[in-house]
């Protein structure tokens, strides 16, 4: 690698393939004793919706009879991607690394979520063309300034995602050592919807007419332009056919630290909140390179970005919110952690019929 890295990422032929290890599967006798225990509660069966089954799956995932998402971990990677040099973007690439800055000093959105929330904020730099340099409270994991452009060549070669890869992996070890209850994953990287859209259609057998939306508020010829951007890298690696090549030509280095995370997170048993289009795009690839993460996965909201819609349904998930969202950062899963607190609240705290004196059904 030309380029230094920080932090010590190492990606030797005795660590490449960690993210095919077999992942656990959430404990299904909790699952049962957490239906069992919401059927006694004092309200019809069914009545809470999406939020019995929020308690049920992370009584589950946690193995306990009383879950909890008190202890969250967002960890927010940012980098650039060579793909916006084909002018995919509404705002200029220099925005990622000046974010960077923003993510560490408290005033991103994000930021200001993480803060309410009481969570634990990790910003992780893995390649910046406008490098802030270091930036107290930010982690230093410099791959490259950029993906290449994938229009003209694959996006990244092998040990730079081996190497994105292993940086996700490693910000779960670092939460799960926190005792982080629940991990949520953004990103941020100007061009990002492009290489987002682009590895969803490859894994999905799609056009890019289907998935490319406004990202950063494109207008129709923005999109359309967007659009045939992606077929073009679509064409270009039409030949690849595995999920990793796929990730490799098409993705950037924080999608695939999404996947990364996501895949460790669910081999450690931590639950996982997905955010919008960009994070389920890496949620996507995830599954496809190890099918047993996707039990350790919950879906903050439906995203306002075209295509969301198709990869929710693809991945059979259901989304807690649907606001019109489209930031990115993990701001809608930061969001959305209200709702698993009051799920596990309502588990925990609610009275049984028989110790309410209420008469059931």
């Amino acid at each position: 690698m030309n380029h230094v890295v920080a932090e010590s990422i190492h990606c030797d032929a005795a660590q490449a393939g960690w993210w095919a290890a077999a992942c656990p599967s959430p404990d299904p006798a909790f699952a049962c004793a957490a239906r069992e225990h919401q059927g006694q509660l004092t309200k019809p069966p069914g009545s809470l919706g999406e939020l019995e089954n929020v308690a049920v799956q992370l009584a589950a995932m946690q193995a306990s009879a009383t879950p909890a998402a008190d202890r969250v971990w967002i960890s927010v990677f940012a980098a650039d991607h060579g793909v916006a040099a084909e002018g995919v973007s509404a705002f200029p690439q220099a925005v990622t690394g000046e974010m960077v800055r923003n993510f560490a000093t408290g005033g991103a959105a994000i930021s200001v979520l993480a803060r309410a929330l009481g969570a634990t904020l990790e910003v992780v730099n893995l390649g910046t063309v406008n490098d802030p340099g270091e930036v107290a409270g930010v982690r230093r994991a410099v791959i490259a300034p950029s993906t290449a452009n994938f229009c003209v060549q694959p996006a990244m070669n092998d040990v730079q995602l081996h190497a994105a890869l292993e940086a996700g992996a490693h910000s779960v070890r670092m939460a799960v050592e926190a005792g982080a209850q629940v991990f949520v994953g953004g990103e941020m990287g100007i061009g990002n919807t492009t290489a987002a859209a682009a590895l969803a259609c490859a894994l999905l057998g799609l056009p890019a007419a289907a998935l490319a939306g406004a990202g950063t508020g494109l207008d129709n010829a923005g999109i359309s332009r967007k659009a045939e951007v992606i077929d073009r890298a679509l064409a270009r690696h039409a030949h690849e056919t595995s999920p990793l090549r796929m990730l490799a030509c098409l993705g950037g280095f924080e999608i695939a630290a999404l996947a990364g995370a996501f895949i460790a997170a669910a081999q450690a048993r931590l639950p996982v909140l997905v955010d919008g289009f960009i994070a389920t795009a890496a949620a996507l690839a995830a599954t496809r390179l190890n099918p047993g993460c996707r039990e350790w996965m919950l879906f903050a909201h439906r995203s306002h970005e075209q295509g969301h819609a198709a990869l929710l349904e693809a991945l059979s998930a259901t989304p807690l919110l649907d606001l019109g969202l489209r930031l990115g950062e993990g701001s809608g899963a930061a969001l959305a952690i209200s709702l698993l607190r009051n799920a596990c609240a309502l588990h925990n705290g609610m009275a049984t019929f028989a110790q309410a004196g209420v008469s059931n059904a």
